[in-house]
């Protein structure tokens, strides 16, 4: 796993950047605890990786994850799927957490991991298009850069890890919001940041759902933006809730939005008015799920992000190895098989040019499963 050397200037340069904006987390091996599966033992017999390795994903390699922001639980709970499958096969995982959900902090963590020499990042980016130059200067050393959750454009990643596909998401939650609405009515988006990728495609998405003739007694009233921080999701409801107070249907694709809006529907008693739903971490949200009118959100969805950032790390070490190059058509297969089809993925072609590996189909979180699955994560 050679790189380039970088030269003496770009590491004064980088080194100087450190100080600010972003906050590293290197550690050390071991194995976390926070996942429900551990990654299961490796099947040699996949063809892939190193001939001379009996394992095609083992590595002594420092990888970066760099997330949202700091302070995110979902955010935190990616790098700790990350940092799980890093070390356990024998590598070394460097977290980093901007202060906040913007460009100029991420670009400071990419300036970090580079100074560093690390082998691969992943990233979950806060806009598309800004994170080019920095992560174009650091596959120009030989770093391998992906994507995870939200992605950088096509020219700035080798591949995306998408959680799931976005059409699928946009249709999962118009077909809620229809459902929970009676199919008809106002209702509201309450997003993330306004340069969010993944919180922009499926936004984009849902409109384009909603063209369909079943939604047209749907009227959506704004899109509003709580930068997936908790106060400001909190006062954004309150200006959804100002601005029409007639609305029917909150929809947070975010879970800080969700877990905020939630809170709001609860303190000002409208859980029987004004209902919820999206996107949403099951041990945040278990208070807030019911059927009746004591509880504002009926049902919700997710994926798991801790496998998430499990198959970001296998990825990640894939693209070192050589296991895959992040070509569409590419098949490969992971150690554990709880991911994908029994441990199986075939790269895709993206929408936006590149190519993406989709982890599966988003999970609905009921009234009747949100108790057990809340214990999980």
């Amino acid at each position: 796993m050679k790189k380039k050397l970088l030269s003496v200037m770009l590491c004064i340069t980088l080194t100087a950047s450190m100080l600010v904006g972003c906050s590293g987390k290197p550690s050390s091996n071991g194995t976390t605890d926070t996942t429900p599966t551990k990654p299961a033992e490796t099947n040699t017999d996949n063809g892939s990786g190193d001939a001379g390795s009996a394992d095609p994903y083992a590595t002594d390699g420092t990888y970066a994850i760099i997330v949202k922001s700091a302070g995110n639980p979902y955010n935190k709970k990616e790098s700790d799927g990350y940092k799980q499958v890093i070390e356990a096969q024998g590598g070394t995982c460097v977290i980093q957490e901007p202060e906040s959900a913007t460009a100029e902090d991420q670009i400071t963590c990419i300036n970090n991991v580079v100074s560093q020499g690390v082998d691969a990042i992943a990233i979950a980016a806060n806009d598309t298009d800004a994170l080019e130059p920095a992560l174009k200067q650091a596959m120009d050393q030989g770093i391998h850069v992906m994507s995870l959750d939200s992605a950088v454009n096509a020219n700035s990643r080798e591949v995306f890890v998408n959680q799931a596909g976005t059409r699928e998401i946009a249709q999962t939650l118009m077909d809620a919001i229809l459902d929970i609405s009676g199919g008809e009515g106002n209702w509201a988006i309450l997003s993330a940041a306004s340069t969010a990728t993944n919180q922009n495609a499926w936004i984009d998405g849902m409109k384009e759902v909603m063209q369909d003739s079943k939604y047209s007694k749907l009227n959506l009233i704004g899109v509003y933006y709580g930068d997936d921080q908790y106060q400001a999701s909190v006062d954004q409801t309150a200006a959804i809730l100002t601005d029409d107070p007639n609305v029917k249907v909150i929809c947070a694709p975010t879970t800080v939005g969700i877990m905020a809006a939630a809170k709001v529907l609860q303190d000002e008693g409208l859980t029987g008015k004004v209902k919820l739903t999206g996107l949403g971490l099951p041990s945040e949200m278990a208070d807030y799920i019911g059927a009746d009118d004591a509880h504002s959100c009926p049902y919700m969805y997710l994926w798991n992000p801790i496998q998430l950032g499990n198959l970001a790390a296998y990825v990640s070490i894939g693209l070192v190895n050589g296991v895959i190059t992040g070509a569409a058509g590419e098949t490969f297969t992971v150690p554990d098989t709880t991911l994908g089809d029994n441990g199986s993925y075939t790269i895709k072609e993206a929408a936006d040019g590149g190519t993406e590996i989709i982890l599966g189909a988003p999970f609905a979180f009921t009234p009747e499963n949100i108790a057990e699955w809340s214990a999980v994560y």
